[in-house]
């Protein structure tokens, strides 16, 4: 129902839930739902081609979309959000890319496509260890790293990634594609031809 969005106002998986969760994440399913997403999203792309003229783009969303923030979230035991402690975490550079993920970016660039990468991450905070982690995780030639500058903090994620989206939009660009884990990443104004979502059970972001 969380996944959903149909239980909403929720801060943390509830303790019985917790192992659930942990099983889905831990024990393969999850790898495997994402790399089932990322099967259709490739078949998708490769039935409608980039047209060749550097204007078609795909928008990746970066947290448990490209980059997994699980031993996080299991060292936490799933429990509420905790945004300094989760800066700590994304500071370090350390999170595994979703190979799944990894291969389909590769896949849209050697289709042609423009990648655009946009994350809620804080763009002063975490600016620079996200580009080394996302190019030490195997996300390398992205064409822009779009990250939540002081102009939208307080806003929701949907405003953000709107206004942004809007921007590519507005700069010439045919978004033909936009994948996320959050349906706040797939909502709202020039979201794309298509949107995918792939799966994480373990928050909600409005």
């Amino acid at each position: 129902m969380v996944e959903a969005n149909n239980a909403k106002f929720w801060r943390a998986v509830p303790a019985p839930c917790v192992g659930y969760v942990w099983a889905y994440m831990s024990w393969g399913q999850y790898g495997r739902d994402v790399g089932s997403a990322a099967d259709q999203i490739a078949a998708y792309a490769s039935q409608a081609p980039a047209a060749g003229d550097g204007l078609d783009a795909w928008v990746l969303d970066i947290d448990d979309t490209c980059l997994s923030n699980l031993p996080y979230y299991q060292a936490k035991q799933f429990g509420a959000y905790d945004p300094a402690a989760f800066k700590a975490w994304a500071s370090r550079g350390t999170c595994p890319g979703i190979p799944a993920m990894v291969t389909l970016f590769w896949a849209l660039k050697a289709g042609g496509f423009r990648v655009f990468l946009l994350s809620g991450r804080d763009e002063e905070a975490l600016g620079a260890p996200t580009a080394a982690n996302l190019a030490a995780a195997g996300f390398a030639g992205y064409d822009r790293l779009i990250l939540r500058s002081a102009a939208y903090r307080g806003q929701s994620s949907v405003v953000f990634k709107s206004a942004e989206r809007r921007r590519l939009v507005e700069e010439g660009y045919r978004i033909r594609g936009n994948v996320g884990d959050q349906w706040s990443d797939l909502q709202g104004d020039c979201a794309g031809d298509r949107v995918f979502k792939v799966p994480n059970p373990m928050y909600f972001v409005p």
